[in-house]
């Protein structure tokens, strides 16, 4: 029996949903633990694309439960949408249970949150606008609206009237935008409520009988640990907490239950929106980069910026989530490089360090200091053990897991399941990957 973390290890999009999705083959249960519509999982499955936003990666699989813990904001509408779309082709979605304690993303937010990052101007964070944001300030505030009380309707109707009159102040006097009718936003979100009731129950009560009842539990996250609220790159943050110890305050559970924190990384470095990236290239590797990996955003298709790997943010993320193993996603889209760069340092006020900043503004500062390494020329889409692996993509593995100094258990290299090497079984096997981290091979 095992409880495994599922986190991203650099600003997101690192296909945690391919990786999730592997795992979830273990897995009892499926645990969604923090953020909202903001995310986007994509998995391959026999040639077929699901793209999801809300509901964990093993609803692709009938047996395993899937949860959406209390920690997620979740837009019903959108839930509704991937409901219908999974039914459409047969998956079933019984077994989807949703937290009666998550907060609900209104129609007021999304309105919020799109035009207070117009006013931002040249200080915008970019977000997604899709309402994220302010559904947390409200919970914060203690004002915001629960699942549970869509599920009464004359609560749920009193709170409209009091908290869109309060919005509506801020819509219209600070935005310059038109109010919303109260009684209009109740009568959608009581059409959604009927369609979500056999899902909503206790899912702490839930996860608590699964782990007494030793189940394997995978809690997933979304976006990635530089996009974390208190850990991240502040202010170019999400508005949660998606390191590893978010699991715990996202599903309530405590943290020895955790036996396992398994950290998804690319075999190079991507980042939606704004904020510092010290890799970053805008050069023609950059643009290989880019077009080899096909990076759009799931959620908003924007393109993703791309730069070589940074190992100061890695040993960073192997740190704050007390990871135990690795995932490296994407090897394959460095195939076709000469040489290949990974960043072992920042030149920072005159000196170097390892060590990720604090600061904001020191870290924007930051320049990359390189280790060159060989490419190795040749397709890795077909690899499916370490030994088909070119020598130069094997020493690059290594080189990576001994700079992070943790192992790496999976390598990926494409989106279909198959297009993987499982190099350990993260959940059953030894808390040693394949590839130690001082890059000897196990095994």
């Amino acid at each position: 029996m095992a409880n495994v973390v599922v986190i991203g290890a650099q600003w997101g999009d690192e296909g945690k949903g391919k990786i999730t999705d592997l795992l979830s083959k273990s897995a009892d249960v499926v645990v969604r633990y923090q953020g909202g519509v903001n995310a986007g999982h994509t998995v391959v499955v026999d040639g077929q694309t699901f793209k999801l936003h809300l509901i964990p990666s093993g609803i692709l699989y009938p047996e395993t439960e899937c949860i959406i813990g209390c920690g997620t904001v979740i837009d019903p509408k959108v839930l509704i949408e991937e409901l219908d779309r999974l039914v459409a082709l047969d998956i079933p979605t019984d077994k989807l249970l949703i937290s009666q304690t998550a907060h609900v993303t209104m129609p007021y937010h999304r309105l919020i949150d799109r035009a207070s990052e117009e006013v931002r101007g040249s200080h915008k964070i970019g977000t997604t606008g899709r309402g994220i944001g302010p559904t947390y300030a409200d919970k914060s505030e203690r004002m915001g609206i629960r699942i549970q009380d869509l599920m009464d309707a004359d609560s749920f109707r009193e709170q409209m009237i009091w908290t869109i009159a309060q919005k509506n102040e801020i819509l219209e006097k600070l935005y310059h935008l038109p109010p919303l009718d109260p009684e209009q936003v109740v009568t959608e979100y009581l059409g959604y409520a009927e369609r979500l009731r056999p899902h909503v129950v206790n899912t702490s009560l839930k996860i608590y009988d699964a782990v007494r009842h030793r189940r394997n539990i995978l809690f997933e996250g979304a976006q990635g640990t530089l996009l974390d609220l208190d850990h991240g790159t502040y202010p170019y943050v999400t508005s949660s907490n998606p390191i590893a110890g978010g699991a715990c305050i996202g599903t309530g559970i405590g943290p020895t239950t955790i036996d396992r924190v398994i950290g998804i990384a690319k075999a190079y470095t991507t980042r939606v929106g704004e904020g510092p990236f010290p890799t970053e290239l805008e050069d023609i590797n950059g643009e290989m980069l880019g077009e080899r990996g096909a990076e759009f955003g799931t959620t908003t298709g924007r393109k993703r910026r791309c730069g070589w790997f940074d190992s100061v943010i890695g040993r960073y993320a192997v740190r704050i989530n007390g990871m135990d193993c690795m995932a490296i996603t994407k090897l394959d889209v460095l195939d076709e490089f000469d040489e290949i760069q990974v960043c072992v340092a920042y030149e920072i006020n005159g000196g170097q360090t390892t060590d990720f900043p604090n600061s904001a503004r020191d870290f924007a500062k930051c320049r990359p200091v390189y280790k060159t390494l060989p490419g190795w020329k040749q397709n890795t889409a077909e690899c499916r053990s370490l030994e088909d692996l070119p020598v130069a993509a094997l020493n690059y593995l290594k080189f990576l897991a001994d700079l992070m100094e943790v192992p790496i258990s999976i390598v990926s290299l494409g989106p279909s399941r198959d297009q993987t090497i499982i190099v350990e079984d993260p959940i059953h096997g030894p808390k040693r990957g394949l590839l130690s981290a001082d890059g000897t091979a196990i095994g």
